[in-house]
């Protein structure tokens, strides 16, 4: 009787569940058929009187002062009538006028063969714009979301359809040196605020056909133009599946700069470090397509994401594969110990000068006991209170003008720092620590990586103060715990060290020589691993 009762206990459970999921999938399918009905509404066919397009623009547009309405008329009778339309400040006029209004008005004439109202379409499109960008159009929505891009249209009395005309204002920045990656040797160029000159940019590094770029718009109202490129052949498919059907999800007003798809795709929202990479070098973006990554290019803004990333890619630089390759190595290892410098040194001189003054030389005690006399303060205090001090002083020198920004911030450092120990607050071992903490913090090369690295730095001072080098090495377990369950698109953050993968092995901390580098990293890029293996270099053989 007992297992009669569990067994339809279990049966109606079962039906509950399958009902829940049957109402779920009704909701769905009710929702993106209304979806889909909204949409067919808002796309209004174009009317086929001008007068009436024009009147329905102005309604739309709020009759902006900035919208230009340009009526001419053509024909051998003057009796063909077209409107030119586009937003003022994002079009080139002169490119308008010459392109545009006076084909139309001095060289196009109405043929004789023309007895329909396609042809007369065909005859302007074809024989007369000297454009290339010249697409049709059939629907206002279409419609005005070209003319907020940038392009020109032209609507023709008496037809339902009109074309767009690519004549984008070109007043942008130019391409100019990046201003946060800079290198000794290496290309100088970096990304623009314009999402088409990014995308050249890549071009002119990989000259490949299999360069593919799948532009979408996200963004409500601001309607930003947002491009995947990949490198068909060599990218992880489920990677590149996983970017498109996360970027679909994304609903949002307004898009103004790729931070906002950095923290609406990424794996791991409540977590100090980055999971995806930001660059503003081409050369660095086409060395990371030819991974098999996958970079994502934003309208207005000249920084590109790229993924998956790991943890090891923010503590390598561009210029690493442009110096030898031994030297290359050094400076990765020096990185290394500047991130244990800013992660741990404050920590390890408040837990040692707390708790282990055993571990000091007796010398160097004695210089610290004295130095500390007349400091009022704990150490873990002194500590905070400069590290504090330095971070206004940091932030200052970023917000204020470039001409006294630079100049502000060091002579505050040296008057803060020098007053300070004099007046009895800090003591000048203090001084020391957290001048070289700073220090070491600019030597990693990406900018939110150190930021991270600056965050969990307080942590660790405030368990130092607590509990010594216990709480020191209980935090350092606890991060690298952390690190070790973060993914960045389905791939481990820590590879190729966690797992540990060998053949990944010769360019992540190390840096091989080229002719080393015959595979791709094995869990970015599961196709197409072996690159163009290059000889080893090889002295000339005696005669």
């Amino acid at each position: 009787m007992l297992l009669e009762n569990i067994r339809a206990m279990r049966e109606i459970k079962k039906g509950e569940a399958m009902r829940r999921r049957i109402q779920k999938l009704i909701k769905k399918k009710t929702k993106d058929l209304n979806s889909k009905t909204l949409d067919q509404k808002q796309k209004k066919s174009i009317i086929s009187s001008l007068e009436e397009s024009i009147k329905h623009l102005n309604e739309t547009l709020g009759n902006s002062d900035d919208f230009v309405v340009r009526k001419i008329s053509v024909g051998k009778e003057e009796d063909i009538n077209i409107g030119i339309f586009y937003i003022e400040g994002l079009v080139d006029t002169e490119r308008v006028s010459d392109f545009i209004i006076e084909p139309l008005m001095f060289d196009f004439q109405e043929d004789e063969s023309i007895h329909s109202k396609q042809d007369l379409l065909t005859v302007i499109k074809d024989s007369t714009i000297a454009v290339g960008d010249i697409q049709d159009v059939s629907d206002y929505e279409s419609l005005v979301s070209s003319l907020a891009s940038g392009y020109v249209i032209i609507l023709v009395d008496g037809f339902t359809k009109g074309f767009t005309i690519g004549l984008t204002n070109e007043n942008y920045r130019n391409v100019t040196e990046p201003s946060q990656e800079t290198v000794v040797r290496g290309p100088k160029e970096g990304f623009t605020e314009t999402l088409r000159t990014n995308t050249a940019l890549i071009r002119r590094k990989i000259n490949s056909p299999n360069l593919r770029i799948e532009t979408r718009k996200i963004g409500e109202v601001t309607q930003t133009q947002v491009s995947i490129m990949f490198i068909k052949g060599i990218v992880n498919e489920k990677v590149l599946e996983e970017v498109r059907a996360r970027l679909s999800k994304i609903n949002i007003d307004g898009l103004l700069e790729s931070n906002y798809i950095e923290e609406l795709i990424q794996d791991k929202t409540f977590s100090p470090f980055p999971t995806i990479y930001n660059t503003e070098r081409p050369d660095v973006v086409s060395a990371c397509l030819l991974e098999g990554r996958v970079a994502i290019l934003v309208n207005g803004t000249p920084f590109v994401l790229v993924v998956p990333s790991l943890f090891i890619q923010f503590f390598q630089a561009a210029e690493d594969h442009y110096q030898r390759w031994d030297f290359s190595t050094f400076i990765r290892f020096l990185r290394i110990a500047c991130f244990f410098i800013t992660l741990l040194a404050p920590s390890l001189f408040i837990a040692i000068t707390t708790y282990h003054q055993e571990m000091i030389p007796t010398p160097l005690l004695i210089s610290l006991a004295a130095q500390r006399e007349g400091v009022p303060f704990p150490a873990f205090v002194e500590a905070l209170l400069m590290e504090i001090t330095f971070e206004i002083l940091r932030e200052g020198g970023i917000r204020m003008p470039k001409a006294v920004g630079q100049a502000i911030s060091i002579v505050g450092t040296l008057v803060i720092g020098t007053a300070a120990v004099e007046a009895g607050f800090i003591s000048a071992a203090m001084v020391i620590i957290v001048a070289i903490t700073a220090i070491a913090s600019f030597v990693i090369p990406a900018h939110n990586m150190s930021i991270s690295i600056r965050l969990i730095r307080f942590l660790f001072m405030g368990l130092a103060a607590s509990f010594g080098l216990f709480g020191i090495t209980a935090a350092f377990i606890g991060l690298i715990l952390h690190l070790c369950s973060i993914r960045s698109f389905g791939i481990p953050y820590m590879s190729p060290f966690g797992p540990f993968n060998v053949p990944d092995q010769k360019d992540s901390l190390f840096r091989l020589p080229l002719w080393r580098l015959s595979t791709r990293p094995r869990l970015v890029n599961q196709q197409n691993i072996n690159r163009e293996q290059s000889p080893s270099p090889k002295p000339p053989s005696k005669k």
